[in-house]
Formats: structure tokens, C-alpha cells, sequence
């Protein structure tokens, strides 16, 4: 280890410390301390909006739009929620007792889980750091964060923002690449909050394995879009288009495939290729100017490419862009159809602006496709036919599922967001954001009269009637 990584160790050694002294502290602050914390947040990031837009810009052409629209307003909506409900959520909640208890009183308190680790991705790289971090404070947590290297100006962002805000026995950012990561999840953190791909997700949970830390992994897989006959397909073609270039399709609940019917498969295309050109333009156009996400890495660019260029190589026609600008990390939205199923675009998350388009014969060839899968993210249905859409429901399984839309589901705080089993552990957002920071600790509080103690020992014909009638009859 050099003798940076050394001193980083020491330091990381020095904070995680503090913090597990000052947990006790934050678990009982009040909903009012916590609110005041919230409240600074959200002034900070409102008075720096254009300092965060620029910082996003400056990493991965990130539109300004898409920065408001999709990083800084989903932040702003988790903290005004948690503002709202937290004396509600952090209110001690009293259960049913049963009869045999007679006298006691039994409640569920809502406690902090301690000291968590936030590991945050780079596609997202502000709101996928700061909404989980708003449910940590909110449930009164110490948090160390670890923000992408891929998104380094962004990262300096937020830590300059924390820095400001909160002393580091509370929260504290620690920069850099897996090693600092990888020192991270050597300490004994009792909870971590990941979110980023299914191969890292398990080495994440092996490590919080050691010491039996809970988790919330939220990954991603290949989320499928179905066209059902009856989806009206000009609304079909425009959202879908949106929803996959959206962040230049670097989103894990983007659109990773589409099913479609053999005899639509034509008309959908095109529709898909008009909406295209009317949000992005040609590929001919001036890029610069283009208001549209860059690939974040070259490492990452070169992936998609080889993916579409194999998926060429074994028949696939490309029916809009592959444009590929390898000076700028550029790919312009591509349509790719006719794709081979052992393709390795059709096995690999995609993460990027580009759609295979597969026909189907029949509803179960397509469901039996998806069903060979692991199971991903979220599944898309787009269909007018209610019955069809239940159908397809009870025979999917996926994190979380819409109906005629893409990608919106991640912006109600009121649903549970998050995967399932290969897909991801655990839920976010809102409530259930609160929920996987905040351990549920039941208690029961005695009476001075315990219906029990007629059934303690010495054993005897009459012990053994009383417990027959509590079977019988309670």
C-alpha cells in the first residue's frame, strides 16, 4: 500500500471512530434536529444550482435540463417528503396484544441503524449520492459516502457541499477509485447503501457478509419493454424513445429490449426513428450544440460499440444511427433490429442509447424469453387491453413493473423503488428510503397482573387444561 492509501486508512480509521461514538447521539436526536439538517440541505443545493449543472456538465455533457429534471428535483421532492412525514415515521408505533398477554403493551420504536456506508454510481452521480443520504439523515444515522471516480467533478461538488453542512462525526465523503472503496467495506459498517451493477452488488454483500451489516442493493439487469397488440404505438414509440436516451441511456431503469409482434415490428421503427430525429435531430447535425449526455468513459464507449458491431456481424440491422464519435464519447441513439437471440447485446446490460428490437410470434414466446432471464429491474407493458396487461403481470417477475410509460415509476417517492434478487435488494424512496436506514426494535412493557403466571411451572392437570383452552379458544 503506498503512502497515500496509508494515510487515506488512517484518516478513514479516524472518522468511522468518531462516528461510532457520535451514532448514540444522532439516534436520539429529535424529528426537529433532524428537520433543521434537512432544511440546510436543501438551501445549499438550492442556492448552488447552477454550480452543480456545471460541475455534471463538465464531467459528462449533461444537459442543464436533464440535471434539474432528473438530479436536482428528485433531491429537492425526497427532502421536502421526509420534511413532512418524519415526526409521523419516527413516531412510536403500538401493536395488537394478544389477550394471553393481558396488561402488557407492546409498540415497534423506530430506531437508527447506526453507521452506514453510501457507495453511489457515477450515470446519477448527485441524486443517486444525496437521496439516500436525505433517508439516512432522516432516520438519524452517521454516514460516510463514496461518490463515483467517474464523475470526479461532481464528486468534488458534494464533498464541498457536506463539508459545509455537516461536522464529519455525522456525515464525511471519502474520494477515489475501488481501493478506497474496497477499504471501506473493511470497516464494520451496520448498514450499506449500494447502488450500481449486479457483478459489484455481490461483492458488496460478501463483504457486509463479515459482519452481518444490512444492505440495500440497488442494481440493474435487462428490463424489457413489451409491445402487446393493442398498445397504441405512436404513443409507445415516443415515450419509449424519451425514456431510452434519457442520461444517453445510462440509467438503470432504461428500456434494455424490446418485444414486439411480427406485423408491427415495421411501423413501430419508424415511429421510433421519426421521435428520434424530433428530440436529438441527425447525427449530421452539429454535435456540439447538441444538448444530449456523453458516454462517461472510453472504456465504457468501446463496450457499446463492440456490442452493436457483434450484434452486426451476426445479422442485425442497424435501423437508426450508429454514429459512434470516439473524440467525444458520442453515440447517437441507436435502433438495432433482426438481432440474433445468442447476440451479446441480448446478454449483456446494455447501459447505453441503444435498443434491439426482437419480434414474437405469441404472447408466451415473448413472456418464455423474458422468463429465461435473470430477473430484471422493472418491466414495461404497453398495452390498451386490461386483461392483457394482468396477464402478463402474473407471469413476469421483476422489481417493479409500468404500464404504458417508462422510466417515470422512479420519480414517485410515494412507490417502493428497487429490484429483485439479481436485480436488487431492498426499497427506496420516501418512507421505505426511511425504512432501509432505520431498524424496527419491538418492545413490550409488563403489567402488574401477568395471565402467564398460571401456567408456570410446577406442571400439573390443571397447567395442562389452561393451555388447552389458550389453543382452543385464543
Amino acid at each position: 500500500m503506498d503512502i497515500n492509501l496509508i494515510e487515506i486508512k488512517k484518516e478513514m480509521d479516524r472518522i468511522f471512530n468518531l462516528q461510532v461514538n457520535n451514532k448514540w447521539k444522532l439516534r436520539r436526536s429529535s424529528a426537529r434536529d433532524r428537520i433543521k439538517k434537512l432544511k440546510m440541505l436543501k438551501s445549499y443545493i438550492i442556492n448552488c444550482m447552477e454550480e452543480i449543472e456545471k460541475a455534471l456538465y463538465d464531467d459528462f455533457k449533461k444537459p442543464g435540463e436533464e440535471v434539474l429534471l432528473t438530479e436536482i428535483y428528485p433531491v429537492i421532492w425526497e427532502i421536502n417528503h421526509a420534511m413532512k412525514n418524519l415526526h409521523k415515521w419516527m413516531k412510536d408505533k403500538k401493536v395488537k396484544t394478544p389477550i394471553t398477554y393481558f396488561g402488557a403493551v407492546c409498540k415497534i420504536k423506530y430506531e437508527s441503524k447506526g453507521v452506514s456506508l453510501i457507495i453511489s454510481p457515477w450515470n446519477f452521480p448527485f441524486q443517486l449520492a444525496i437521496s439516500p443520504l436525505v433517508s439516512a439523515i432522516a432516520a438519524g444515522n452517521c454516514v460516510i459516502l463514496k461518490p463515483s471516480e467517474y464523475t470526479p467533478l461532481t464528486g468534488n461538488c458534494i464533498k464541498k457541499m457536506i463539508s459545509c453542512i455537516f461536522q464529519e462525526d455525522e456525515v464525511a465523503v471519502f474520494e477515489g477509485d475501488y481501493r478506497i472503496s474496497k477499504m471501506l467495506l473493511e470497516k464494520p459498517f451496520e448498514n450499506i447503501f449500494f447502488t450500481g451493477s449486479p457483478t459489484v452488488g455481490k461483492m458488496i454483500m460478501e463483504a457486509a457478509a463479515k459482519n452481518l451489516a444490512t444492505v440495500t442493493l440497488e442494481l440493474g439487469g435487462k428490463s424489457p419493454v413489451i409491445i402487446h397488440p393493442s398498445a397504441n404505438l405512436d404513443e409507445a414509440a415516443g415515450r419509449i424513445a424519451w425514456g431510452k436516451c434519457l442520461n444517453a441511456g445510462q440509467i438503470c431503469v432504461a428500456p434494455d429490449y424490446l418485444l414486439i409482434p411480427q406485423n408491427k415490428e415495421e411501423v413501430f421503427t419508424e415511429l421510433m426513428v421519426k421521435y428520434i430525429i424530433q428530440y436529438y435531430g441527425t447525427f449530421k447535425k452539429d454535435m456540439d450544440n447538441l444538448k444530449y449526455s456523453r458516454i462517461i468513459t472510453k472504456e465504457h464507449f468501446f463496450r457499446i460499440k463492440e456490442l452493436v458491431e457483434e450484434a452486426v456481424y451476426k445479422g442485425a440491422k442497424i435501423r437508426c444511427g450508429g454514429y459512434f464519435n470516439e473524440c467525444d464519447n458520442f453515440i447517437y441513439p441507436t435502433i438495432i433490429t433482426n438481432v440474433d437471440l445468442n447476440s451479446k447485446i441480448l446478454e449483456e446490460e446494455i447501459f447505453g442509447p441503444v435498443l434491439p428490437i426482437i419480434s414474437y410470434e405469441s404472447m408466451d414466446e415473448a413472456l418464455e424469453y423474458i422468463k429465461s432471464k435473470p430477473k430484471p429491474l422493472v418491466i414495461y407493458i404497453f398495452s390498451r387491453d386490461k386483461k392483457a396487461v394482468n396477464y402478463l403481470l402474473d407471469n413476469t417477475e421483476s422489481g417493479d413493473a409500468v404500464i404504458n410509460d417508462v422510466v417515470v415509476h422512479a420519480g414517485n417517492i410515494n412507490l417502493p423503488f428497487g429490484g429483485f434478487n439479481n436485480s436488487g435488494i431492498g426499497k427506496s424512496h420516501g418512507y421505505y428510503g426511511f425504512m432501509a436506514f432505520t431498524h424496527e426494535r419491538s418492545y413490550m412493557k409488563q403489567g402488574k397482573i401477568s395471565l402467564l403466571s398460571m401456567v408456570y411451572p410446577p406442571f400439573g392437570t390443571k397447567t395442562k387444561k389452561i393451555i388447552r383452552k389458550l389453543i382452543k379458544y385464543f
